[in-house]
């Protein structure tokens, strides 16, 4: 029995070889694909294909140029549903052969993953700003869907985390009809470069004993800066990061967003060392939890230059601090911390928070959004969904969730209310979660 199926094996193998080349050949003949090219897959995906896709720089005026984006499909088979990610950034942890997304397993579908232009492998060249706009950036999601339903014509779910939230929602509300179910993680919706809900947000979560543990750190920290600047610059000078501002303000602004860093990620604050901790101890979570290279100059320009023209992002308390820090005011810390200087000249364009408040408010899409309660991206989630009950538009909030929250690690009853609703949707039986 045994020799029979190595013999079954070996006979296939041409076959589905050539199968896969079928398809290769099918993505490379789509509207404005210039390459496809299968790559190995290691998650269960009959195929795997990276492919460069052109697109214009505006939409609007194609004569201003074009640029390649990257586009990775993993295939399952023509006849299952097609989960297209709304990636924020770049697609470079995706294109290993092991990237799977918990949708795909649970309900078994392709998956497209488009990366966002301007990021990694979809930089235009040259790289002029003004054409990374989030109306341009919807636009190539839907080049990229309406292409790719020619060969998969099911069912089509939206999803991304974070950033890539925030774009599945954006997406859902410029091209409503371009897919049948959305999934936003974690999505933030801001209303301004400084959006002022992060800060009263921290000042309420969790319990005092938990939010004095870290203001007593903080203080710690920083009333210990002239002790921890030299070896704070040697950690730099070894990274050889380079900062806008003076090395005693990147201290300083590293000790801010550390509250902000410990409830988004759920770090336990009985991790947190006491403020009379030797000063190795001190020193190295402080650097564990926000390392400078976040302030640096290499930092993600792309996401930083979104945020401050069109995305939005949160702010610093400074009033407990004050006393010990070099900066008189974080004010301006995105504009002055985070751009080089051809990119501060912008305003804050308010379209793309208007333009998804107004559809979500408007309209009852099929679609499931995901916060965690403790995460403080979601003071500027859409949670106020919660005080208008709708037939379709779910939100859901995990309990001590932060912003790893996904549907396999939600409360058991949440979990199958989520998966019992989106099978419903697709007319798809729920995998189990490996």
């Amino acid at each position: 029995m045994k020799k029979i199926r190595i013999f079954l094996i070996l006979l296939l193998m041409p076959l589905m070889a050539i199968a896969d080349k079928v398809m290769e050949q099918k993505l490379a003949a789509l509207s404005n694909v210039v390459e496809a090219k299968e790559v190995a897959d290691e998650a269960g995906f009959d195929s795997r294909y990276i492919l460069k896709v052109k697109q214009p720089l505006s939409h609007k005026d194609p004569s201003k140029g074009y640029f390649n984006q990257r586009v990775i499909v993993m295939h399952r088979g023509m006849d299952r549903p097609t989960l297209v990610i709304t990636e924020g950034y770049g697609a470079g942890y995706a294109a290993g052969p092991r990237y799977n997304n918990e949708l795909s397993t649970y309900f078994n579908t392709n998956i497209v993953f488009v990366e966002h232009r301007f990021f990694q492998e979809s930089k235009p060249e040259p790289c002029d700003w003004q054409y990374l706009r989030d109306e341009d950036a919807m636009a190539d999601l839907h080049e990229v869907v309406t292409a790719l339903k020619t060969l998969y014509p099911g069912k089509w779910i939206s999803t991304g985390i974070s950033k890539g939230g925030e774009t599945c929602m954006e997406y859902r509300s410029y091209y409503p009809e371009d897919v049948d179910v959305s999934v936003p993680y974690v999505g933030p919706v801001c209303y301004g470069v400084i959006d002022g809900r992060h800060e009263p947000f921290l000042r309420k979560v969790g319990t005092a004993a938990d939010r004095k543990s870290i203001e007593n750190f903080q203080l710690a920290v920083l009333k210990k800066k002239a002790e921890f600047m030299p070896r704070f610059k040697q950690l730099c000078d070894e990274k050889n990061l380079k900062f806008y501002i003076p090395l005693e303000d990147v201290y300083d602004y590293c000790v801010l967003e550390y509250s902000f860093s410990i409830w988004q990620w759920g770090t336990p604050t009985s991790r947190i060392p006491e403020a009379t901790a030797p000063d190795d101890v001190l020193f190295n979570h402080l650097i564990k939890i926000v390392g400078p290279d976040y302030f640096a100059t290499t930092g993600n320009t792309e996401f930083f230059a979104q945020a401050y023209r069109e995305l939005g992002y949160y702010g610093y308390d400074i009033k407990p601090f004050k006393k010990y820090l070099s900066i008189k005011s974080a004010k301006h810390y995105l504009r002055d911390v985070m751009l080089p200087p051809e990119l501060r000249n912008v305003k804050f364009d308010k379209t793309v928070s208007k333009h998804i408040t107004q559809y979500l408010k408007k309209n009852d899409p099929q679609m499931i959004c995901i916060y965690g309660e403790i995460d403080p991206w979601t003071a500027a989630g859409v949670t106020w969904l919660q005080k208008y009950p709708k037939n379709n538009l779910k939100v859901y909030v995990k309990p001590r969730g932060s912003h790893s929250t996904r549907i396999n690690n939600m409360p058991p009853e949440q979990r199958d209310e989520i998966l019992s609703t989106l099978s419903r949707w697709l007319g798809e039986p729920v995998n189990k979660q490996p």
